[in-house]
């Protein structure tokens, strides 16, 4: 299979921009933080696993540009606020948020495995909001200024298809796209953009978090007999979303694998 990068963006159409990208310990976080580095943006780069931060930003630093590492459970909401006030004391406010951060964990609702719903839940739905609420601040600030303000969230094409046994996992990614939609009509009148991006199968660590075999199995069987995303495409998604004329917000982006058939 093809291994070729998607990028489609040159120069530096980021300058000046101060992006925040919450689950940047791997996966489309991983990709994305250095490539809006790449254009241009200070990134702050935020998860739980500080090495991992630590070695992301000691990457980005290396090639040119500049990121700020911040061990945070989103889940904690006085953690994300005390991050904000970190990136606007050493990077300046916010005003691109990737909101990515979430867990999938699959199961038959009959099993009763409560202990995964909630933790999908606690991260795809209150880590989302939290992150929303402590950035939120900054992005109408930045978007009073004049600037481009972004705020682009994480759902999943499992938002709108309906897979067996993905119902607790489906149901927080449906709440997150729902959001967008409702909450960009309140912020686009203060010139704050709002999106949501809905990935199909994306070639990352998320699914080796999935023990149940049947979901097992079919993610296994995808990444086997087609070409899936890579973390780079959504990186440039990202990118490009941020990267249009103020006045331009695409609301919702659903993005698939050519040869993925649901």
């Amino acid at each position: 299979m093809s291994l070729t990068m998607t990028y489609l963006l040159t120069g530096r159409p980021l300058d000046s921009r101060v992006a925040v990208v919450t689950g940047a310990s791997s996966g489309m976080g991983a990709a994305t933080a250095p490539r809006l580095a790449e254009l241009g943006a200070s990134v702050a780069v935020i998860a739980r696993r500080q090495e991992k931060l630590d070695s992301l930003a000691a990457d980005i630093t290396a090639a040119g540009g500049k990121a700020l590492p911040l061990s945070v459970d989103v889940t904690d909401r006085t953690a994300v606020r005390t991050a904000a006030d970190q990136v606007a004391d050493t990077l300046g406010p916010a005003d691109l948020v990737f909101n990515n951060a979430g867990v999938q964990l699959i199961s038959a609702t009959d099993e009763l495995k409560v202990e995964d719903w909630q933790r999908q839940i606690d991260l795809n739905v209150t880590g989302v909001m939290n992150v929303i609420a402590a950035f939120l601040p900054h992005l109408t600030a930045s978007a009073e200024r004049g600037k481009s303000a972004d705020l682009i969230n994480t759902s999943s094409i499992a938002a709108t298809r309906i897979l067996e046994k993905f119902s607790i996992y489906s149901g927080t990614k449906a709440y997150i796209s729902h959001l967008t939609r409702l909450i960009r009509v309140e912020l686009g009148r203060k010139n704050v953009r709002v999106s949501a991006i809905e990935p199909g199968m994306v070639d990352t660590e998320l699914p080796d978090h999935v023990t149940d075999p049947d979901a097992s199995a079919l993610m296994a069987g995808l990444l086997h007999d087609i070409e899936c995303l890579r973390s780079t495409d959504i990186a440039e998604t990202v990118a490009f979303i941020a990267a249009l004329p103020r006045h331009v917000n695409i609301s919702e982006l659903t993005i698939l694998p050519t040869a993925q058939p649901v």
